[in-house]
């Protein structure tokens, strides 16, 4: 089983559905705290889930588990914990759900996208649970798109 991370700031509509449309992807699950008040338009929780279908063939799932808490995003934004601190702090929250016990492992020849707001992976806690799957569940490769 394949799970690819990708974010949608500093594209275009045209590049994000391109790279979800060529990279196999079936599912794309919706790893954001806020899906409504977004930078890109067409990331807009509705209108993604239409384009996703559209334009790409590809389902859109909203998968809350994997979202970081209000104040725990609040306080990496406003800068009063470290990245260090706010992984720390998101790798113990997504533990203490079991988000690998209650989210269902797609099947080995599926390929899933954790999507984000971030650019780039990097820093961006879809990245941080693609790797925590990946230790939880079997035979998982990770990519970004």
């Amino acid at each position: 089983m394949e799970i690819a991370t990708i974010g949608f700031t500093r594209t275009s509509a045209e590049s994000f559905f391109r790279r979800i449309a060529e990279s196999g992807v079936a599912e794309v699950w919706d790893v954001r705290l806020n899906k409504s008040s977004q930078l890109a338009g067409f990331a807009k929780q509705g209108d993604l889930e239409y384009f996703l279908g559209s334009l790409c063939g590809v389902d859109y799932v909203d998968v809350p588990e994997l979202a970081p808490d209000a104040d725990m995003l609040k306080t990496y934004r406003a800068r009063s914990i470290s990245w260090d601190e706010y992984k720390d702090a998101y790798l113990e929250l997504i533990r203490t759900r079991r988000v690998e016990q209650i989210l269902s492992a797609p099947n080995e020849q599926s390929v899933i996208a954790l999507l984000c707001s971030e650019d780039t992976p990097g820093q961006c806690h879809r990245r941080l649970a693609a790797e925590y799957l990946q230790q939880h569940w079997k035979d998982v490769v990770v990519r970004h798109l």
